[in-house]
Parts: C-alpha cells; sequence; structure tokens
C-alpha cells in the first residue's frame, strides 16, 4: 500500500506553537503526531509514503529522515506554492493504482486496511472516511409555514450530521480531473469525480477521530493519547471507539 501525508500547511490557528515547528511536527505526550500516523499506516500495510511538504519542510526531512527506523520509505514532494489538498498530488509521482490520502495533523483509531479494502470491494474512484458529529442549538427552533403559522417547536435540539475526517483512498485515475496549475482542494476533486459519473464512496466509522486544528483540540488529542497510547496502535485488529 501507499500512502500520500499532506503536510504542507502553516498551522496558523495553533500559533504562536507553529511559529517554530510545524503542526504535524507537535508532540502527543513524546511522540509527534505525524510519527503516530506513520507507524499505524505500517501497522496496516502501507510500504510507502509520500510527504507533500511546504512550510519548514526541512524539519520533517530532519525529523523523519528516509523511514529506514520505521522500516519503511519516505519520500519528499516540496510545494514551491500552495496546490491545495488535490493539487499536491500532481507532484507526487509514480502514484500505485490505489493509494491513501490524509492530513498529517489528527488523531484517530481509523482501520486504514479496512477503509482500502472497502474503496476496492467496489470499485471506487474515491473514497472518503467519514465521522459523526453534532449540534447542539441552546435555543427552542421554530419552524413556521410559508402562511407565517407554526408547524413546530423543538426545544434545545441536537442536530447530527457527518463531516470528512481528512482521510481519503484515491485511484490513480483521479489525475484527470486535477487542473494542471492552481489550488484544487480535496472536496473539489471528490465533487468532479462524482459528478462525472464516477463511483466516490462514503466511508461511516464510529471509531475514534480528532482533528488537531485548533489549541483546545490539540489538547484533547493529546490527553487522549497519553492516557492509552497502545490504543491508537491497534488499527490492524479493527477500529476502537
Amino acid at each position: 500500500m501507499m500512502a500520500v501525508i499532506l503536510a504542507g500547511g502553516k498551522g496558523t490557528r495553533l500559533k504562536p506553537f507553529t511559529m517554530s515547528i510545524p503542526k504535524p511536527l507537535l508532540p502527543l505526550g513524546d511522540v509527534p503526531i505525524v510519527e503516530v500516523v506513520i507507524r499505524q499506516l505500517i501497522s496496516s500495510g502501507v510500504t510507502r509514503i509520500v510527504m507533500t511538504l511546504g512550510h519548514m519542510a526541512h524539519l520533517f526531512q530532519a525529523s523523519l529522515g528516509d523511514g529506514s527506523q520505521w522500516g519503511v520509505t519516505i519520500e519528499y514532494c516540496l510545494e514551491d506554492e500552495p496546490l491545495g489538498t488535490a493539487g499536491s498530488l500532481r507532484l507526487v509521482p509514480n502514484l500505485a493504482e490505489d493509494f491513501l490520502v490524509m492530513n498529517g495533523d489528527l488523531l484517530t483509531t481509523l482501520d486504514y486496511r479496512r477503509l482500502f479494502d472497502e474503496h476496492r470491494s467496489k470499485q471506487a474512484w474515491g473514497t472518503i472516511a467519514l465521522s459523526k458529529r453534532e449540534v447542539r442549538i441552546d435555543y427552542g427552533v421554530v419552524l413556521s409555514s410559508e402562511r407565517g403559522y407554526l408547524s413546530d417547536y423543538v426545544e434545545k435540539p441536537i442536530i447530527p450530521y457527518e463531516v470528512s475526517m481528512g482521510v481519503n483512498i484515491l485511484s490513480r485515475r483521479c489525475v484527470e480531473f486535477i487542473p494542471e496549475s492552481g489550488k484544487f482542494d480535496m472536496p473539489q476533486l471528490m465533487l468532479a469525480m462524482s459528478w462525472a459519473g464516477k463511483p466516490v464512496v462514503c466511508y461511516k466509522t464510529d471509531c475514534y477521530w480528532q482533528d488537531i486544528g485548533r489549541f483546545d483540540d490539540y489538547q484533547q488529542a493529546s490527553a487522549d493519547f497519553v492516557e492509552d497510547p497502545d490504543r491508537f496502535f491497534v488499527t490492524m485488529r479493527g477500529e476502537s471507539c
């Protein structure tokens, strides 16, 4: 299996931490976020990892090297300008027939092998891992008719929805939908393929997932990892919540 880790962002929402170190290299306990990701990928059968970099790229190369310390091949593709989460795939040589693409700043117990198998079993061009979230409305929500009469009254409802985990499987055929220049993001790519009639699968899971975009998110991920590090290295035995 092949994986592409997207790590070119500046992590502006986590300043001042990210002024001197890229967000994926921030520690969870004493382990960098991206190292947790790499070790999980290896346990799922990934043998080649390509990292797309921009901001402070040299720190990733100095910290991770060529991957030999973990028995995996790590390659680097450098962006001269921001290309987006899908546009950066233009830089990656020799894409596998199917490959994983994910953000390098998240913590999850997702079973990557199961995600990959689901993608292949459905002969998908793209597969998006989804996590459940809820919005709690702290007001009484009133629904009215077009004529202005009361239709319903819901006190403090909880609205469920599903979000992208920032983990995807792609067929290398996807590159025909990526423009040759300019910034192009993963939602644009997935929608372009879907609108063209290519199968894009939504993989729903109840596994643990924490995006690390804000300070509160980073604190929560750090606390969860320090409490039970082994929880995040059992993906080959199935997803844990």
